[in-house]
């Protein structure tokens, strides 16, 4: 039975960072939203005569936000529907608040949770100050924004639970404000691949 692991959680958590060092242990498809989407976001931005580097405007989130998604979930489905092991990065904030979203995405690949081992593992920093550090010292011009507007934006930093139907050993939730140590490598990936069923995990 393929795996569709997804790393969920706000900007600069270090989702993408997780999944590539577990990724680098276990090949897997890796699907970044934000690498997928980011032509077509450029494009659309660009044409409407609007910043290209643009991610948080209405404009955005009105043309390119759901298309992003669209163009992740499309190629996730293909690869899981082959067999390949998946991993999809992406915030999915209005999409883990959905009970019904996920059974439906899978549904379009003729599928569902008895047919794919989903697990969701939401990464997160404890609080506002962290993500603005990380945020500051990752330097993108994707973030200007975010520093720029930070009380328009912080709320979205909020940690989220999980409202998919998957069982309790099927969510992680992974505090990732300290170093990324083996132990911790250690510990997601055996709750990717068993061994390790937790629910929490604070290192």
């Amino acid at each position: 039975m393929p795996k569709l692991v997804f790393f969920l959680g706000p900007a600069a958590a270090g989702k993408t960072t997780l999944a590539k060092a577990i990724v680098a242990k276990r090949p897997a498809a890796f699907l970044d939203m934000d690498t997928l989407s980011r032509p077509a976001a450029e494009t659309i931005m660009r044409l409407s005569g609007l910043d290209p580097n643009d991610r948080d405007s209405p404009i955005y989130k009105q043309h390119c936000r759901d298309l992003g998604y669209r163009i992740t979930m499309d190629a996730a489905l293909e690869n899981v529907g082959i067999g390949v092991n998946t991993y999809v990065v992406g915030p999915f904030t209005k999409e883990i608040a959905d009970p019904l979203w996920l059974e439906q995405e899978l549904s379009r690949a003729g599928a569902s949770l008895s047919h794919i081992a989903v697990k969701a593992i939401y990464v997160y920093l404890p609080d506002e100050h962290a993500y603005r550090l990380r945020l500051a010292e990752r330097g993108s011009v994707l973030d200007a924004w975010k520093l720029e507007n930070w009380a328009a934006f912080s709320p979205s930093l909020e940690r989220q639970d999980i409202q998919w139907p998957l069982p309790a050993s099927a969510k992680l939730y992974v505090d990732n404000s300290d170093i990324l140590s083996d132990e911790k490598l250690s510990m997601i990936e055996g709750f990717i691949y068993g061994g390790a069923e937790k629910d929490n995990l604070r290192s």
